[in-house]
């Protein structure tokens, strides 16, 4: 399995944007996997921030980004986005694209396969 994330970048406190992840699966299809999006901030732990089971029935969110980020997958193309609104500072972070086979706790879930990482800074 392969991730490749992109729509990174540079917004303003209030601004939005979507990041997308493509993902390259053999052997398995890919609604087989959960994905996800983790984050991590200069000098701070990595931390979930969403997930969505293989079939899309689940959808977990962060305290910290419920109500303003939005997760979601096409099976038929091998993509899940993350839809971000009303981006604060305190989201600037490298994201990363996550995938695990089946279903679960998606919070708890130990994500055998990840993305480089894309980046987004929110300015004040």
């Amino acid at each position: 399995v392969q991730l490749v994330e992109s729509g990174g970048g540079l917004v303003q406190a209030g601004g939005s944007l979507r990041l997308s992840c493509s993902c390259a699966v053999s052997g398995r299809p890919f609604s087989d996997y959960s994905m996800g999006w983790f984050r991590q901030a200069p000098g701070r732990e990595r931390e979930f921030v969403t997930g969505i089971s293989a079939g899309g029935g689940d959808i977990y969110y962060a305290d910290s980004v419920k109500g303003r980020f939005t997760v979601s997958r096409d099976n038929a193309k091998n993509t899940v986005h993350l839809e971000m609104n009303s981006l604060k500072p305190e989201d600037t972070a490298v994201y990363f694209c996550v995938a695990v086979y089946g279903s679960g706790n998606l919070p708890q879930a130990v994500y055998d396969y990840w993305g480089q990482g894309t980046q987004v800074t929110v300015s004040s």
